[in-house]
């Protein structure tokens, strides 16, 4: 992994845009930390305390449940590296408005004008990361390299900043008076803004590779996507003009992609089953006896598998098809949650938990993989955007449902032979979100089959992505 890793940093455009990556969550996670604090300090009401940092997180949910497919046609229509800068121009003076309004009101709804202009932001991002690596199996790497970034070295950066900042008062004895109030949260927020406007500077001034109409709409120039390397497809047609003719594409394009088709169907069961799992994490430690102890090393568990999927995933990808990975991965962790739905002990819940982790996370890298791999340069954007917003729907609809399910269910007295078992309703829940994925996956193979006689695969080694001068190794 470390070399595929250096091969790929060793691009110039990437190494790039794996940077303003990093400003970009950095600033995601110093705005979250910030937002909370300053509204659990503003609020004028007990129900508005407790409802501070629930109220900041809906409101960072809510834009990608409601424009993810816009924000894809956008990516689509229009010149991507002007939507992500105009994006990150618009999160940074939002933010610094609501350092200088600071009321809760003003939190809530500028909180939610910032994550419209993220939801804009990300497909634009994710689909022009194929166009910017040399060849196709470098995806994998590339994608490795921006979870680290996001979900790892950002939360870092981002929460040791927040605490930084807003420790700054008591560890240099400022007075409230010098500072004024929440003085330092909001300076927290001022500086989230800026990493934004660092985002948008160096989007503008150093990647030009961005820019650009689709490889569709220029024939005559080398695209280097993926899909022509793979396949040997030619590029499909430029989308109609307008907002309404590219989706009725899209509907089209989910119609007749069988790969496509199969690779949503295959995350939204394996999504559901992942919502059932955490929904029910809790109750489901304290039925083995574990208690708090438990339900950490649970949490633990299954973090420790992503982690074990996501790095393990490519290494796998050199003896299977993407699209069979992608489905036996899905399968597996379907019949992995049934394991945790039978286990009678947290011995044996530990190593299975951590197994459906580390498919849950081959799953999700391979189908990354798989969107970059095989979605033509003018229809990614949109792709891209439906697989994060599904993402967010049917995962957040299956935490919220899933204690529901639990308390209809209660606990039931079954007998097995002489043996009578008192069975909390976690375990029925479970154990169906696990039949749920496995019957997912099986579908999603099923559907991401290629048929008889049906495309040419080209080895990637046989043919390579023709030189560009923003991705010569430096």
């Amino acid at each position: 992994m470390l070399a595929s890793a250096r091969e790929v940093l060793a691009l110039r455009a990437f190494r790039r845009l794996w940077i303003v990556t990093g400003l970009c969550s950095s600033g995601d996670w110093l705005a979250l930390s910030g937002l909370a604090a300053l509204a659990s300090t503003l609020a004028t009401s007990a129900a508005g305390l407790n409802f501070a940092f629930s109220g900041v997180l809906f409101a960072n949910l809510l834009p990608g449940l409601l424009f993810a497919p816009i924000a894809g046609l956008i990516a689509d229509r229009f010149d991507r590296r002007t939507v992500m800068a105009v994006a990150d121009l618009a999160r940074c003076a939002l933010l610094l408005s609501i350092a200088v309004v600071n009321t809760y009101w003003w939190i809530l709804v500028g909180g939610f004008l910032v994550q419209v202009a993220t939801t804009m932001w990300i497909p634009s991002k994710d689909a022009s990361l194929p166009r910017l690596l040399r060849r196709p199996e470098q995806l994998a790497p590339a994608a490795q390299l921006g979870l680290v970034m996001t979900y790892g070295i950002t939360i870092v950066v981002g929460g040791g900043l927040f605490i930084l900042i807003t420790g700054a008062g008591t560890v240099l004895g400022l007075s409230p008076d010098v500072i004024g109030m929440n003085g330092l949260t909001r300076l927290a927020i001022v500086v989230a803004a800026l990493f934004y406007l660092a985002s948008a500077t160096s989007i503008v001034t150093l990647l030009s590779e961005l820019s650009g109409p689709a490889p569709a709409a220029n024939p005559g120039r080398p695209s280097g996507d993926p899909l022509q390397i793979v396949t040997g497809a030619e590029p499909a047609a430029t989308p109609g003009p307008g907002l309404g003719a590219m989706m009725r594409d899209s509907v089209g394009y989910l119609r007749g992609t069988p790969v496509v088709r199969g690779l949503l169907i295959g995350m939204m069961g394996a999504l559901a089953a992942a919502g059932a799992v955490v929904g029910s994490a809790q109750p489901y430690a304290l039925s083995l006896l574990g208690g708090q102890a438990a339900f950490g090393l649970l949490l633990l568990a299954a973090f420790l598998g992503l982690v074990v999927g996501i790095l393990g995933a490519p290494r796998l990808a050199r003896r299977l098809s993407h699209e069979r990975l992608f489905g036996l991965a899905v399968v597996a962790a379907g019949g992995a949650l049934v394991l945790v739905a039978l286990s009678p002990h947290l011995a044996v819940s530990l190593p299975a938990v951590v197994l459906t982790g580390a498919c849950a996370g081959a799953a999700f890298l391979t189908g990354v993989t798989i969107i970059g791999f095989r979605v033509e340069d003018s229809m990614r954007g949109r792709v891209n955007a439906l697989y994060q917003s599904m993402l967010k729907v049917v995962l957040g609809c299956s935490v919220v449902l899933t204690p529901l399910l639990v308390t209809l269910i209660g606990q039931r007295q079954v007998t097995v032979g002489s043996a009578d078992f008192l069975v909390d309703g976690t375990r029925p829940v479970i154990l169906g979100g696990g039949i749920l994925a496995a019957l997912a996956g099986l579908v999603a193979q099923r559907q991401m089959r290629p048929p008889a006689g049906g495309e040419k695969v080209i080895r990637v080694d046989e043919q390579r992505k023709p030189q560009d001068p923003g991705n010569e190794p430096e």
